[in-house]
Order: structure tokens, then sequence, then C-alpha cells
């Protein structure tokens, strides 16, 4: 029984990793149903508030200690370039650009990893690096029929949220797990949507771009009870899990499988085509990924291993 138990636990990792390639795929689509029927920040605003409800709930419960002024500087910059900068400009971004093009620029967040960690000096092995731009070209091959898209003037303004979104996505990833390992992290993201919340409502306000709570329709009020029970609350709880146990070259791989998981679903639910270049694109991802892990074992560092709590 013991052993059965430490093998669990030593799943427990790539368990969380498997849920958030599948779960943040299904997001895409709600996120993108929601933003048709509401101005996107408002929507995101909504949806941090909700999920920051959970998260203080719990801990509240648990009567948790509140962070220390030390501590809140990582809280603050964490809520900066996570929530109000990558989740909301993602969200927002996805409005004025393709579903196929937002795949592809969403995979750009593992790349931007790789270039912080040469920045910082950090070593990072070679076929892991080769491994990632394999699969990048994997999703290009997949969503080949957008890649034209980037060319398209019309879609210029969410090409540029998106690409920011990405690059501070990359930044929280790297920050999270390097800088912000010394408060209750998941305590810190009921704060850091908490205080994101009041930021981009107020700026939704501000703008203009808010309608009345009433008249939202039911479809976008399904869309975020979704995204914050599955994306905000469960998701995120295995990211920052993920974070903790595996080095950014595998706890980034997710970002090549959510696309996947969105093209499936939209086969599945949308009657949408299974083409040819789907099929060679996921065997290129698949690939890839493989690089990425036997990197991993080949070199066996001893910071990139998985360890217990």
């Amino acid at each position: 029984m013991k052993n059965f138990i430490q093998k669990i636990k030593l799943a427990l990792p790539i368990i969380a990793l498997a849920w958030i390639s599948f779960a943040w795929g299904t997001t895409w689509i709600a996120s993108k149903q929601g933003v048709q029927h509401m101005p996107a920040i408002q929507l995101v605003a909504i949806r941090q508030f909700l999920g920051a409800l959970f998260f203080f709930a719990f801990f509240i419960f648990k009567k948790t200690k509140w962070p220390n002024r030390s501590q809140w500087k990582s809280i603050l910059v964490l809520c900066f370039l996570n929530f109000i900068c990558s989740n909301a400009l993602s969200t927002w971004g996805v409005k004025y650009i393709s579903s196929g093009l937002g795949a592809i620029i969403g995979t750009i967040f593992p790349l931007w990893l790789v270039v912080i960690q040469i920045v910082k000096k950090e070593y990072v092995p070679r076929n892991a690096i080769w491994g990632l731009f394999v699969c990048f070209l994997g999703i290009c091959v997949v969503f080949y029929d957008y890649l034209g898209d980037f060319l398209n003037p019309e879609f210029v303004f969410g090409i540029i949220l998106s690409v920011i979104a990405t690059f501070t996505w990359a930044l929280c990833s790297y920050y999270t797990r390097s800088y912000a390992q010394d408060f209750n992290p998941y305590f810190s993201l009921g704060i850091q949507m908490f205080l994101s919340s009041i930021i981009l409502y107020s700026i939704s306000a501000a703008t203009g771009n808010t309608i009345p709570i009433s008249k939202i329709p039911v479809i976008s009020w399904y869309a975020i009870a979704y995204l914050v029970i599955v994306g905000s609350v469960m998701t995120f709880i295995a990211f920052v899990y993920v974070l903790q146990k595996f080095p950014p070259t595998i706890s980034s791989l997710y970002a090549y499988i959510n696309p996947i998981v969105a093209l499936v679903l939209g086969v599945l639910l949308f009657n949408e085509p299974l083409t040819i270049a789907i099929f060679i694109g996921t065997i290129v991802i698949l690939v890839g990924i493989y690089l990425v892990n036997l990197s991993i074992k080949r070199n066996k560092i001893a910071h990139y291993e998985i360890t217990e709590n």
C-alpha cells in the first residue's frame, strides 16, 4: 500500500500537466463564446472576481495568514504579469483575430521561456530547445491555413495583444518558479485574481466597455462559470503545482497540446473537418515532445528532477 501511494505521488505532476493540457484547451472555446456577447475585459474581470471568492473562502476558513510586507511585492508583480496583462490581453486579443492565428501565437510562449533562460544564463538542454521548435513547427502545420492571417491588417491589433500576452505569461511562469516560493502560491492566486478584477473592471467601466450585469446573456454566464471553475480554480491549482515540480521546458509543453484539444473539440462539437494537416502536425508535435523529454532524461540534471514534497 505504501509503495502504491508513493507511485501516485510521483505520478501527480504528470497527471496535473495532462489536466492543464486538456482543460486550458477547452477554455479557448468558452472564452471565444463569451466575448461574442459582452466586452472582453468585463468578462475577464467578472471571471477573476468569482475565482478569487473561491480561494478567499477556502483560505479564510483555514485561517491562513495573510502575506507580510515583503511578500506583497511578489504578489503584485504576479498580479500584473499574470492576470492584468496575460489573461486579460489574451482574452481581449481573441476577439480580433481568428482562432487558428490565436493558437499559433499562443504556442510562442514556451519559446519565450527559453529566451528568458538564455538571457539569465541558465542551462537549457539543446535537445529541449530543438524539441520546442519542432512542436512550434507542428502547430504551424496544423494551422497552415491561418499563417497568412499574420499579414492581414485587420488582425494587427489582436496580434499585438496576443504576443504581449504570451511574453508576460512566460515572465509570470519564470517569476513564479524562481522568486515566488515564500508565500502560499494558491492563496496568492486568490489575491491576484481579486486585485486584478477590481483594476480591470475599473478600466472597462472608465472606457465605457461594459454592459449592465442584468443584460449579460445566459450563454456568457455559462462561459464565465466554466472559465471560473475549470480555468481559474482547478487548472491554476494544477499549474502552480506543475511549476514547482517540472523545469520550464517540460512545464510549458501544455501550450502545444491545448490547441490540439481545442481542434478535437471543434471536430466533435461543431463538426469541423479533420484534415491531413492536423494529423501530420499532431505527429510532429509528439516528436517535439519526445525530444524535450529525452533531453531531460539524458542530462539528468538534479535541478530538473521531479521531487517530492
